[in-house]
Formats: structure tokens, C-alpha cells, sequence
């Protein structure tokens, strides 16, 4: 029997309005790279990683944390981990199979005006730079 990459729970952040039992999926542009479609869908064992991400997310609604738990089987994201980092220190995955909402997260930490600035300077500075492929 192989041990679970982690038991969660799992978070995902985005700017969309769901409710529990909603399903994400891939096949949508990368915040990061809108010019990507992706393969996968991405989700964390941390629910201030999701936020980063909805915060980042595209678009100018609200941004919100979910928890969620994966339909299907899961892989380390190879983006933040061993592929370009060592290790999973951000508790980081993507499946192919569909997220489930199980509800909404409020108690996560928001972003400083000055903070999202500087990670939004730092996106900016990894699109200039060919480096900063997606490993899709």
C-alpha cells in the first residue's frame, strides 16, 4: 500500500463564487501565464497558499479560499517542487481529475496593498523571463 502524498485538508483560491459540491477543473488559463491553457488543477494543503493564489488569481471580483477534496489521484506540483525546488515545503498539488468544493474558507490571510504589489512585480519579472516556464 503506498502512503497518501497528504491527507489535507486541501484548499484551493480563486475569484470565482462557488458553493459546496461545485467541481473545478482543468482547462483553464494559468494566472500566471494567460497565454497557458492547463492540464491540471491546483490546490494546497495551506490555506494562506490559496489565498496567495486568489489574490493573484485573474479578474477583479473578490478573492476566496475553498476548501476541497480531489476526486481522483493527485501529484506533487512539479512548478514548486523537486522538478525546480527541493521538496513539497508548500504542500502544493495538481490533479487531471476535478476538485469538489466542500465550502468556502474565511479565516485566511489577506494580502497587504503593498505585498500583493510586490508578488505582482514578481509575476511580472517571471513572464520577462523565459526561465519561468510552466511545467504543464
Amino acid at each position: 500500500m503506498t502512503k497518501p502524498l497528504d491527507d489535507g485538508p486541501f484548499f484551493h483560491g480563486t475569484k470565482a463564487d462557488l458553493r459546496e459540491g461545485d467541481l473545478l477543473s482543468a482547462g483553464n488559463r494559468s494566472n500566471y501565464r494567460p497565454e497557458v491553457v492547463m492540464n491540471h488543477i491546483y490546490f494546497t494543503a495551506l490555506p494562506d497558499g490559496a489565498g496567495l493564489a486568489a489574490e493573484l488569481a485573474a479578474g477583479d471580483d473578490e478573492p476566496r479560499v475553498y476548501e476541497v477534496e480531489p476526486t481522483g489521484a493527485f501529484e506533487n506540483d512539479p512548478n514548486v517542487t523537486d522538478k525546480k525546488f527541493p521538496g513539497n515545503p508548500t504542500r502544493s498539488y495538481r490533479s487531471r481529475d476535478p476538485l469538489r468544493v466542500v465550502g468556502e474558507v474565511t479565516d485566511w490571510t489577506r494580502l497587504t496593498p503593498e505585498a500583493l504589489q510586490a508578488w505582482k512585480d514578481r509575476l511580472a519579472a517571471i513572464l520577462a523571463d523565459e526561465r519561468g516556464e510552466i511545467i504543464n
